[in-house]
């Protein structure tokens, strides 16, 4: 098999056409990656006795602050890419998003929704944490199509073709690259599985799935971040994703392990153990 695959291509055009319709990719698969988690969030908040529709509702809000933090965050961390052309900062569908603003930002907005919907906030984190790597792994595909962020050069039989263009000039002779759009991808699937599993099992306390996340996302960002060959800001020589990464998860570590007084009665009111985090036999289908 891995004889057959010499090396993944990559797509000819970055737009989808259809008929006299011409869609950027990179925006499709964003969108698609939301209407999945919205999807799965839904089923999970039904398995949680909450109300389905507060699943849209909180998307409502988070997502576009959730696009909002992730483009400030690229344009803040590579603002040189845009000096003398500041308002290439606002060109969103060539790509340019970083996924730890809009972790940032859309949890906090999210989260205040919820409030003032009355929701109880440690069962609502659980049922969307596993939503929120499943739209990320579907939104990586968009890097694909605009052939960006890969990886250094690799003759894996996975290596990802990358047309002259969009190489850097230090690796212009080479053809095949890491194809990290592909390994963050499959990661966020793995650790959508694994939030789903931990919830079943009971296993995570309630309000602390939503750590997991955090630092799943951040141990895997950390090692495909450091495959990455586009340039990038630095903090003392290293990728400023590399330390924010690294915050993400000694901050995942310390919400998850935070000891707490008031397990037995958690901020929703809701008396809870370990069991209540159990999910049923909810399935993405």
């Amino acid at each position: 098999m891995l004889v057959l695959l010499a090396s993944i291509p990559s797509p000819g055009s970055k737009a989808l056409e259809i008929g006299p319709l011409s869609l950027r990719a990179y925006g499709l698969m964003i969108a698609l990656g939301v209407l999945a988690a919205v999807e799965m969030g839904r089923r999970r908040f039904v398995a949680k006795g909450l109300d389905p529709d507060e699943v849209s509702a909180i998307a409502l809000w988070a997502v576009p602050a959730g696009l909002i933090g992730a483009r400030l965050y690229h344009v803040i961390t590579d603002w040189r890419r845009f000096e003398g052309d500041w308002w290439s900062a606002f060109a969103v569908w060539k790509g340019g998003l970083g996924v730890p603003g809009g972790i940032l930002l859309g949890t906090l907005v999210g989260v205040w929704v919820a409030k003032r919907r009355g929701l109880p906030l440690g069962l609502a984190a659980d049922a969307l944490a596993p939503a929120i790597p499943l739209a990320q792994a579907i939104g990586r595909l968009g890097n694909w199509f605009n052939q960006e962020v890969f990886g250094r050069p690799t003759s894996l039989p996975w290596g990802l073709e990358i047309d002259a263009q969009y190489r850097p000039a230090r690796y212009a002779t080479a053809t095949t690259f890491h194809p990290t759009f592909l390994y963050e991808a499959l990661w966020n699937l793995a650790l959508m599985a694994l939030l789903i599993w931990l919830d079943r099992r009971g296993v995570v306390r309630r309000g602390r799935l939503f750590a997991v996340y955090v630092l799943g996302y951040g141990l895997g960002r950390f090692w495909v971040e450091a495959l990455r060959a586009d340039e990038a800001s630095l903090i003392l020589g290293i990728r400023v994703n590399l330390w924010v990464s690294a915050l993400l998860v000694l901050g995942g570590l310390t919400w998850l392990l935070w000891p707490s007084g008031a397990d037995e009665v958690d901020d929703d009111g809701l008396e809870g153990g370990d069991g209540d985090a159990v999910v049923g036999d909810v399935e993405l289908q």
